[in-house]
């Protein structure tokens, strides 16, 4: 006689345990998560414009509108130098990275609060979440360049070959905004009176940014411009600028900015995956 023996499957389970420190970052991760990445861009996209009324034109309206009152105030009647470029459009092209960089301050940094009930149910790299926000802004800026165009030919600017540079101006750009999304959108996990700072931050950013005037207001000698490149919207401006209108090129401005653009990354990945492991339990 045969006695047959039924045995339990064996359940295997699967640990995540924090890391610390450098071994934190594992960008690896993140492009094994690549499809939920481009599901929450376009989940972002869709619902930006879902229910307005206006739909997409907001993308064309807002940098349009902006342009135009800063040609009135800062163009006319401030007179302020635009580097012998048409006033209205030396003010769009940096339009264009600000307020991709200012979207993504807004959406980025309340984020991860906004996706909780995604963050309390299921594991993935919660990294996602804030560069699903700051990549869904490309959309906006893809609309906007397009007006950009339509400006140049109307003034007849024709871009040099400077131009080539533009794409790695706009990943200075994207970078960037991810960086101080990191910090921004971890920080209101923990303290959620930043998301009522982050529109003052961003109004207050602008202005200490070279967008309704020229980098070149700044001496080109001494301590004072070094300082103002320690913003990095400082040279992605001026990289946007000289890539599509000429001019000087980007000098030691461009090069501190850039280190300070690293240096918030790299901090900044760090900070959010140290914070990583507390975003289910404070969210």
């Amino acid at each position: 006689m045969i006695k047959v023996i039924e045995k339990e499957p064996e359940v295997l389970e699967t640990v995540y345990e924090p890391s610390h420190g450098w071994t934190s970052i594992n960008l690896g991760e993140v492009w094994e998560y690549r499809e939920l990445l481009l599901f929450l861009t376009w989940r972002d996209i869709m619902v930006r414009y879902k229910q307005a009324a206006l739909g997409v034109a907001w993308a064309i309206l807002q940098p349009l509108l902006t342009m135009v009152i800063f040609s009135v105030i800062f163009g006319q009647l401030a007179k302020l130098p635009s580097d012998g470029i048409p006033y209205p459009v030396f003010s769009y092209v940096a339009l264009l990275p600000w307020n991709f960089f200012a979207g993504s301050l807004t959406r980025a940094g309340v984020s991860l609060v906004a996706s909780s009930n995604l963050i309390t149910k299921v594991y993935f790299p919660r990294l996602i979440i804030p560069m699903s926000a700051v990549v869904a802004g490309l959309v906006d800026f893809a609309i906007a360049f397009v007006i950009l165009l339509g400006l140049m030919l109307f003034y007849g600017i024709v871009p040099t070959w400077n131009v080539l540079w533009l794409p790695l101006f706009l990943l200075l750009t994207l970078l960037t905004s991810l960086a101080v999304s990191l910090w921004l959108s971890a920080l209101n996990v923990q303290y959620r009176d930043v998301q009522y700072a982050i529109p003052f931050l961003v109004q207050a950013w602008m202005y200490a940014s070279p967008v309704a005037y020229s980098a070149g207001l700044i001496p080109s000698s001494g301590i004072w411009r070094i300082i103002y490149g320690l913003n990095p919207m400082a040279g992605v401006i001026q990289g946007f600028r000289w890539a599509l209108l000429g001019g000087n090129p980007p000098d030691i401005l461009m090069a501190v900015s850039t280190a300070m653009v690293l240096v918030l990354l790299l901090t900044g990945l760090i900070y959010f995956k140290n914070m990583e492991k507390i975003f289910a339990d404070v969210v």
